[in-house]
Formats: structure tokens, sequence, C-alpha cells
């Protein structure tokens, strides 16, 4: 089984982060009991210094370059991923996509509806590149911004309700879809470093998002074990 990362800024993570892609790829070693491989087209970490995608100082150096791969972006949302995710899919014959997008897109690009279109979009490319393509959503986790602006906060929770709907509307059973459910507890100042970027506890709760999605929707690993408190 061939897994793809797809995600913004909170994915890709930068120098010197862990990331919860390598939660996640502990959590698949000690619990999936059998083979599978994580793809994408990058493996990079964004660089700070640089402004750009240029980093491999990942926190562990012991981080396989293989199980580095992935599909994000700093500054990257929905409506960037969903004119690349054909490509990757059919480059790395991927057959789960665990995607955690929406929140750089509220925050820059599209209001709720029209990010739910690029949802749309996005599922449909993907399906076109593999029919059985299976897919886990995480909802947008709000930042700092929207304890400030209720606005956000309103476009935030409106696009968690398109997006569950989505997720209602288009599963099918060749081609299933996992909405899966929101970090909790998630306190924005334990949790991530600036109010929205995880650390190392936040990396936890993420990555056991996706993994209680896994196991409880699909039957595929086990319960989450890291340490994510």
């Amino acid at each position: 089984m061939r897994f793809l990362f797809v995600g913004d800024s909170m994915t890709i993570g930068r120098s010197g982060d862990y990331t919860w892609r390598y939660r996640m790829w502990q959590h698949l070693n000690a619990t999936f009991g059998g083979p599978y491989k994580i793809v994408g087209p990058r493996t990079e970490l964004h660089d700070p210094s640089a402004d750009a995608p240029v980093s491999q100082e990942y926190a562990d150096p012991a981080f396989p370059p293989k199980a580095r791969a992935h599909l994000a972006g700093w500054g990257e949302g929905w409506c960037h991923m969903a004119p690349l995710i054909g490509d990757a899919v059919r480059a790395g014959r991927a057959d789960v996509l665990l995607v955690s997008l929406g929140l750089i897109d509220l925050g820059f690009y599209t209001d709720a509806e029209q990010t739910a279109g690029n949802v749309h979009a996005f599922l449909a490319a993907a399906r076109a590149a593999n029919p059985h393509i299976r897919a886990v959503l995480l909802p947008v986790i709000p930042n700092v911004r929207a304890e400030h602006e209720p606005a956000f906060a309103e476009q935030c929770a409106r696009f968690n309700e398109l997006l569950a709907k989505a997720v209602a509307d288009l599963d099918e059973p060749g081609s299933p879809l996992l909405l899966a459910s929101p970090p909790s507890p998630y306190d924005l100042h334990t949790d991530t470093y600036d109010g929205t970027h995880p650390s190392p506890a936040g990396e936890h709760r993420i990555a056991a998002a996706f993994a209680t999605a896994l196991h409880q929707g699909w039957g595929l690993g086990e319960p989450y074990e890291g340490d994510d408190r």
C-alpha cells in the first residue's frame, strides 16, 4: 500500500522539524503489519532563511530519504494541489491520500465555498489518476488568527461543514473517503510553536488523528501510541 501525504506548511515543516509525517512513518512501521511505501514528488522541508523548500535538515537525520516523500508546500493549499494531485498519484501509484489542507486557502486565497469547490476538483483529479484511490481528510485546525478575527473563525467552521458534506456526498465503495476527527485536545499554546505550525506535541496529535481514522475506518494499523501529550 502506497501512502501520499498532502498538505501545506503544517505538513511540509521547516528546517529542524520532525514533522507529523515523521511521526506517521514511525506509527506505520510499528503497527501497519504489512508492506507499505510512502510516495510523493517532494522530500524537502521549508528553509526560512532561503524562503524556499530546499532543506533536508530533519530533526532526526535517520529519517530515511524514501520515507520523506510528500506533496506539501509552504503557502500552498487546495487551490495549488488540485492541479498537481493527478500527476503525483500517477507517478507514485498512490493508494491512500492523507490530506491536511484548507487553512492557508481561507487565510489568503479563497472563501469557504470556493475552497470546497477545490476539494471537489482535487478528488476528481485524484480519482482520474486512480479510480480506487482512498483518502483521509483532516478538517481545518483554526489557528491563533481565529481567536482574534470572528469572521475568519466563521470561515473555518463553515469550510469544515462543507468538507464533511463533501466526504459524505463523494464517498464511494470503490474509492472510499474518511473525514478524520480534529486532533483533541489541541492547545495552540503548547501544540504549536507560533499559533499555527505544530510543535512536537502537535505533530503527534495530527499523526494520531490520521492513525485513528485509518484504524477505525478501514482497520489499517493500530491505535496511535506515540507521545501525543
